[in-house]
């Protein structure tokens, strides 16, 4: 391979601007493709390193590039802009990128196998339905108000009290609207179906795959978190040790330090926000019932807690989980609760 060389490739649908640096950063190439003559550059092109922004298709791109004896780097967009210069086009954004690899300094996204895209696009669907349900939820339950009928705001509630409302004949409700309430109430049993699918063939995975399963002897990692850590983590060799996930994940203090002084602030919020906000839920049982446990980490929780404050505690409950599942899916190793 042609370490020398570093090809800087701006993606998208169907135009691609590429960038090809020699030893010293100079350009040496600089011309725009279509997919398939680009496809065709590449697999005639010596191996090389080939850089991309982990966007959009990048880890379809990252596979097959290694297919073809490239080695892919796939750069934070938020870390390239730094290198942009002049004004925004094709080629300055491929150029950026190309010498933000010829750096060295980014820490580069690993490639997801086709298997972390399958979990990853099974939690994305998941999560729509449930967004769905939900909106579709709020918005008949605003315009029953406009009726005079109040609904509780929780789904179950509104299953339980809408069947009760089109049996009613005295309501006050007119008959075109009761006919659009109940397409959309036929409408909201067809998503939770949906739902119920998607959870049993999360309960399976936890049940039927290993990594998910020592996952969810963590405690606040249920069948959901297990899933969505093992999507997001892979086999976890990016990260030197489970301080480098917590951060990747945004689980860390941000700090703002000048002159020797340190100043720390709320977490970073980095990385994906679904998987934080799963990991910080879980953390949030864990500390929630932490006072009827009498294990290390649960009076640890409480130590915390009695501290710095709940939320605080549930935070660092949740940077623990994420450095614990890092042992476990890195190290291949199962949770082992730390003696009291």
């Amino acid at each position: 391979m042609n370490k020398n060389t570093v090809i800087g490739i701006d993606l998208a649908k169907t135009s691609f601007a590429v960038i090809e640096l020699g030893r010293g950063g100079d350009v040496k190439r600089r011309k725009t493709f279509r997919r398939d003559g680009l496809k065709r550059f590449l697999a005639k092109h010596e191996p090389a390193t080939v850089a991309l922004e982990a966007c959009g298709s990048a880890h379809y791109w990252g596979r097959w590039l290694e297919e073809h004896d490239h080695k892919p780097v796939l750069l934070p967009p938020q870390h390239v802009k730094g290198y942009l210069r002049g004004q925004k086009n094709d080629y300055n954004d491929a150029q950026a990128i190309a010498e933000a690899c010829h750096h060295g300094a980014i820490r580069p996204v690993t490639v997801k196998s086709i298997e972390q895209q399958d979990d990853q696009a099974f939690h994305a669907i998941r999560r729509s339905l449930k967004v769905e349900s939900t909106r579709l939820v709020n918005q008949m339950r605003g315009l029953l108000a406009e009726y005079g009928l109040t609904v509780p705001k929780s789904v179950s509630a509104f299953c339980r009290r809408v069947p009760e409302l089109l049996e009613d004949d005295e309501n006050g409700l007119s008959a075109r609207f009761r006919m659009l309430l109940n397409r959309q109430w036929s409408r909201l049993k067809a998503l939770l179906d949906e739902q119920v699918w998607y959870d049993q063939q999360l309960q399976q995975q936890a049940k039927e795959d290993d990594t998910c399963r020592r996952l969810t002897d963590i405690p606040g990692v249920g069948p959901v978190v297990a899933s969505a850590v093992k999507s997001w983590m892979g086999d976890g060799q990016q990260f030197q040790r489970g301080r480098d996930a917590s951060a990747a994940l945004g689980l860390v203090p941000k700090q703002y330090s000048t002159g020797g002084k340190q100043s720390l602030y709320g977490i970073t919020k980095r990385g994906d926000a679904y998987l934080r906000s799963l990991v910080v839920h879980g953390a949030r049982a864990v500390v929630r019932t932490a006072k009827n446990k009498q294990d290390a980490l649960s009076r640890w929780a409480l130590a915390v807690e009695a501290r710095r404050g709940h939320n605080r505690a549930v935070v660092a409950v949740a940077n623990k989980i994420i450095r614990m599942a890092w042992v476990v899916v890195a190290r291949q190793e199962h949770y082992r609760p730390a003696e009291s």
